[in-house]
């Protein structure tokens, strides 16, 4: 009687301990390759490996997959190409890149490929399971967080959240990139409320502030370029000198 009791109480134990989640890395460096996978395993994580775009391709098709650590500089197609892609296959993947670029337009186009997120080499291993983990909190508590209005006005503007569009008072879309857009309901979800370069980064991007970064900065400016009058005198995206950005959406743009 004892015996059974203890093989079912083990039983119930297994039936009750959650799986992994499960990342994979994409990398054609063996020596970063290895030391990721060794890393997040010892995290407590299922960590998969592919050296190239196909290879990648190969193990979703087989394995489901919550995150993928993606190197820009691959053979074949480059990792923003398959982060697009990846984007486009699962709009619920986590996605982190691993660049060597620093340079802010570089940073923005890592951004709107469909990217979470970006770590640049060398990169401390802490820092990067902490953001993995953000990426992963952000989208498991992703469907929580969906903003109950769907539809925002902007002056003379609908920003259509369920769709992903920008259109006018007569109905014609102005297209946005994945980080314009982002940034644009971001502040759209805090009208009339000034927002820090820092609280604007973690909105859109889940990192921290750099004081010499300025994709926040270079994403207001093409955004008003689109929707202001006179993008030199914003009336809708305003700056709070010292502050940061503020979106007026009651403004009307004549």
């Amino acid at each position: 009687m004892l015996k059974a009791s203890v093989q079912s109480t083990t039983t119930e134990i297994e039936l009750t301990n959650p799986q992994p989640q499960k990342l994979l890395v994409v990398d054609d460096d063996p020596v970063i390759s290895i030391r990721l996978r060794t890393y997040f395993s010892g995290a407590g994580y299922a960590v998969l490996a592919a050296s190239n775009g196909e290879d990648m391709w190969r193990l979703l098709s087989k394995e489901q997959v919550d995150l993928v650590l993606l190197d820009i500089g691959l053979p074949g197609k480059d990792g923003l190409d398959l982060a697009r892609e990846l984007r486009a296959h699962d709009g619920r993947l986590g996605i982190i890149l691993v660049t060597g670029r620093t340079d802010d337009i570089d940073k923005i186009v890592g951004l709107e490929s469909g990217a979470d997120d970006y770590v640049t080499k060398p990169f401390n291993s802490r820092e990067l399971l902490a953001r993995v983990k953000i990426v992963l909190r952000g989208k498991d508590g992703l469907a929580a967080v969906m903003p109950t209005q769907t539809l925002c006005t902007i002056g003379n503007w609908c920003l259509d959240r369920a769709h992903r569009q920008l259109v006018n008072q007569q109905g014609q879309e102005t297209i946005l990139t994945r980080g314009e857009f982002d940034l644009l309901a971001a502040l759209a979800d805090h009208p009339g409320v000034t927002l820090s370069r820092e609280r604007l980064m973690q909105l859109v991007s889940h990192r921290d502030w750099d004081p010499n970064d300025r994709t926040i900065d270079v994403l207001i400016s093409r955004l008003r370029e689109k929707l202001e009058n006179d993008p030199r005198n914003p009336e809708l995206l305003t700056t709070v000198r010292g502050e940061g950005y503020v979106l007026r959406p009651g403004s009307k743009s004549s």
